[in-house]
């Protein structure tokens, strides 16, 4: 697993994704950071359905809602739940370790 430190946990506020641009091999990756009824997630943050972010949109009952279409994705799986989105959107192995949020940006949950 490659862990890499995203944030602090003090950046987080329940139900309000924070967006991160985590650097991978001289790239960017863009996630959107949640914390959500105890659990924490990391999805890629862009819509599917569209170049909108993600990070701009609510989170509710286990899901974040893209603002510009409402597709709503499982905060979980990235599956999505509405449409006009058909294709899921990668999400990753997300933890906290004492005071940092840490990602697992090797393992994705498919490479789209």
């Amino acid at each position: 697993m490659s862990w890499i430190r995203v944030a602090s946990v003090d950046e987080l506020t329940d139900d309000v994704p924070l967006a991160v641009d985590v650097p991978v091999d001289g790239d960017e990756l863009p996630l959107a950071i949640v914390r959500h009824q105890g659990a924490l997630y990391a999805i890629w943050n862009e819509c599917s359905h569209g170049n909108v972010e993600l990070s701009e949109g609510d989170v509710a009952d286990g899901a974040i809602e893209c603002y510009l279409h409402g597709s709503r994705f499982s905060l979980a799986t990235g599956e999505p739940l509405t449409m006009p989105a058909t294709q899921p959107v990668r999400v990753f192995p997300a933890r906290i370790d004492g005071d940092d949020v840490l990602v697992d940006v090797a393992n994705p949950t498919e490479d789209f």
